[in-house]
């Protein structure tokens, strides 16, 4: 492991930005350090002098000998983890469990508000930051799970929760939105029961990950209901990228026909919340499915119309249009030009903004 990687996993146990770990170092040494800085430590560009290997050492408590190379970095953050780290944090969720029991924890009223508020955070944060959070709730719901309820928040909130695992793992992320699945038919409530497996199904698709189990997903939600609505939306959008992903161009189509359909009576008006699909992020689906197919006026379309709605405060969805250009470019035959253009678009966008999802089409975009 480089030192890059240990700054940055150290960095991210903390669920401290770029940003942050530079305003840390400047509060306690009276430095000037910008995130720019420690991004350029992190992708190893520039290797941090014996001056701020200790300002690290200091900020981080981790040992100077490990930074400087002389201790195994990845043994030390491996026992770090299962050491140090891990009982604080298991100690506040147990913590959290055990009140949420004894004191009966947030009404339903009160989760449904957490929901709202996490699907508007989801779109702005970056994954470690809603995994550390999500978990939190996660155990602290799973003592309230008396109430029928609450196993559609819960089954929601694993939704989010598998979210912030990249899909290419395969394992962390399907587990969880199987057991969502699961937890919403728990709760008897089909609209839940279709919107998880919906999201799951897209998440999948879009990303280019476990395409059967996102096919099996999205057949489930729409033999629950084939009532217009936004997890049926999902269901149909993701199906129709696994078609794309697997050259099955008459399929992703008629699926993307469909679900266009389904959009106009079920689309959203809500503009910044993972559980809404408005205008712009359909347009963001087609936008990835058409450049899939090679097809390119189709797909640009779909980028200007995404672009005239899409709020200023969602950068991160304005960097996923712009490398569907890179991948359109690579699909066209220009494999350098295509990397090269959306590893620019994914280099201007924050780190702290970067998503899984964003790091699985780089992948896919440099392995065209």
């Amino acid at each position: 492991m480089d030192i890059g990687e240990l700054i940055r996993d150290l960095r991210t146990a903390r669920g401290w930005s770029q940003g942050r770990l530079a305003s840390e170092i400047n509060k306690v040494h009276g430095t000037t350090l910008t995130r720019e800085y420690v991004s350029n430590w992190e992708r190893s560009k520039v290797r941090p002098g014996p001056f701020y290997l200790a300002a690290l050492s200091a900020v981080l408590d981790v040992p100077l000998a490990v930074l400087e190379g002389e201790v195994d970095r990845r043994e030390f953050l491996t026992d770090v983890a299962g050491a140090a780290i891990a009982p604080v944090v298991a100690s506040d969720l147990i913590s959290a469990g055990f009140a949420a029991r004894l004191r009966g924890g947030p009404s339903a009223d009160e989760w449904e508000a957490k929901l709202t508020t996490y699907g508007t955070q989801y779109m702005s944060m970056g994954a470690a930051d809603i995994q550390r959070r999500v978990s939190g709730e996660l155990v602290t719901v799973q003592q309230q799970l008396d109430d029928p309820r609450l196993w559609s928040v819960a089954s929601r909130l694993m939704t989010l929760y598998a979210k912030t695992f990249p899909g290419a793992d395969g394992s962390k992320a399907v587990h969880w939105y199987r057991m969502a699945a699961t937890a919403a038919d728990e709760s008897g409530n089909d609209e839940a029961r279709v919107w998880v497996r919906g999201r799951a199904a897209i998440a999948l698709g879009y990303e280019g990950a476990s395409l059967g189990v996102a096919d099996v997903l999205a057949d489930q939600a729409m033999a629950i209901s084939e009532r217009p609505s936004l997890g049926l939306l999902n269901a149909v959008m993701g199906k129709a990228h696994a078609a794309a992903i697997r050259g099955d161009r008459a399929t992703a189509l008629h699926l993307a026909d469909r679900g266009r359909r389904i959009f106009d009576r079920a689309g959203s008006y809500e503009q910044t919340s993972d559980y809404a699909v408005p205008w712009w992020r359909m347009n963001v689906f087609l936008s990835l499915l058409l450049a899939r197919l090679g097809d390119e006026r189709g797909a640009v379309e779909a980028q200007e119309s995404a672009r005239r709605e899409l709020p200023a405060e969602l950068p991160r969805f304005a960097t996923h249009l712009e490398m569907h250009r890179g991948l359109m470019l690579a699909r066209s035959g220009d494999l350098l030009g295509g990397a090269a253009y959306a590893r620019t678009a994914l280099d201007a966008l924050p780190p702290e903004k970067h998503s899984l999802t964003l790091r699985l089409l780089m992948a896919e975009i440099e392995q065209t």
